[in-house]
């Protein structure tokens, strides 16, 4: 009996050993040199570099607020002491807050008015979803076309630019459906701000 349980302890500490060292150490290496080889951007987080110094990710928006940038949707998340801190990649999360909430109500009430008046809109004009919602996880580097287009106006008189420069860049950067059928056309927040900037607008 002894003899017995000695073996089959054996046989799974070896077991043990075995499948950790498969699973926990040669298959990510393997898949993250086969994610090098063929994606070295997007393996590496896909790292935006102006002039040799990086400047973000595509991946996670950036909490833009001057009038000359386009900017992202609202995000909910916050820092350790649980104050609104946009964008923080360290404490990713929604608001959790369901469409029952008078909390959430408030807050898209709010951010319709701001986004109302800092494009100089009418009280009663419409709002894209994406203005006044964050996302599940407060960090999407992207805004819908429509919402894109609601601040092409402003953009451009913040840049001295005209309008439809401002809205050609915008469809320069709008990234299509994933794969053509999944997902919804969206803009990505960062690499249209740069390609403002690289521009020379004011």
């Amino acid at each position: 009996m002894t003899k017995t349980l000695i073996a089959d302890f054996r046989t799974a500490l070896i077991s043990m050993i075995a499948f950790s060292v498969l699973c926990g150490l040669a298959y990510p290496m393997l898949m993250t040199g086969v994610a090098q080889a063929t994606a070295p951007g997007k393996a590496g987080g896909s790292i935006v570099t102006v002039n040799g110094q990086d400047v973000g990710s595509s991946l996670v928006g950036q909490n833009f607020t001057d009038p000359k940038y386009f900017h992202p949707r609202p995000s909910a998340t916050s820092d350790s002491d649980g104050n609104a801190l946009p964008y923080n990649a360290a404490a990713s999360s929604g608001s959790n807050l369901g469409p029952s909430s008078q909390a959430l109500v408030d807050d898209v009430k709010d951010r319709a008015k701001a986004v109302r008046t800092e494009n100089g809109l009418a009280d009663d004009a419409p709002v894209p979803v994406d203005a006044v919602t964050a996302s599940a996880s407060g960090l999407d580097p992207h805004i819908s076309p429509a919402y894109a287009e609601l601040q092409v106006a402003r953009v451009a008189k913040a840049r001295s630019m005209s309008e439809d420069d401002v809205r050609n860049l915008v469809k320069k950067y709008t990234d299509g459906s994933t794969l053509l059928f999944m997902g919804e056309p969206r803009v990505n927040v960062l690499r249209l701000n740069l390609a403002l900037d690289a521009t020379g607008g004011r």
